[in-house]
């Protein structure tokens, strides 16, 4: 919401020497580089004849960094599914009873709906249609108004 930010950040991005790439790229790249190890290592073992004594200190390698890539990229899922709790954690202060944030949930689906209400009185049937957001956790559905 800065604008001075922006614009120094716009200027950034512009120069030749980031070849008019946006920042989240950079911030991106140390991510990258450690998923493609595997493929390196990989690559490194299929190359090593196998009958030779580096072999198996090959296979031992890709196997430990496969091992790091895994827990790094279930990491990064546990901590985008808890930051998507801890926005609505805010938009949610009245349902102060509910514990919304926990280690075990996590977000599915959000989104609009519209629901068709029906009220059904002595001798009429009338329908009417609510807009409704939903939350849909692992293990509750919360649905809500807008304000």
């Amino acid at each position: 919401t800065n604008p001075a930010f922006k614009e120094v950040l716009s200027r950034i991005e512009s120069h030749e020497d980031c070849r008019n790439l946006p920042m989240i790229s950079f911030l991106i790249l140390p991510m990258q580089r450690v998923t493609r190890l595997p493929l390196l290592m990989d690559t490194i073992c299929q190359k090593t004849p196998k009958d030779s004594a580096k072999y198996e200190n090959c296979k031992q390698a890709l196997k430990e960094v496969s091992k790091v890539c895994s827990q790094i990229v279930l990491c990064c899922l546990f901590f985008k599914k808890f930051s998507n709790l801890e926005g609505l954690q805010c938009d949610f202060l009245a349902l102060q009873p509910f514990p919304l944030v926990s280690s075990s949930r996590w977000l599915v689906k959000r989104g609009e709906l519209t629901a068709y209400v029906e009220d059904t009185g002595l001798f009429s049937k009338r329908t009417s249609k609510q807009q409704v957001y939903f939350f849909l956790f692992n293990d509750v559905l919360i649905i809500t108004k807008k304000k």
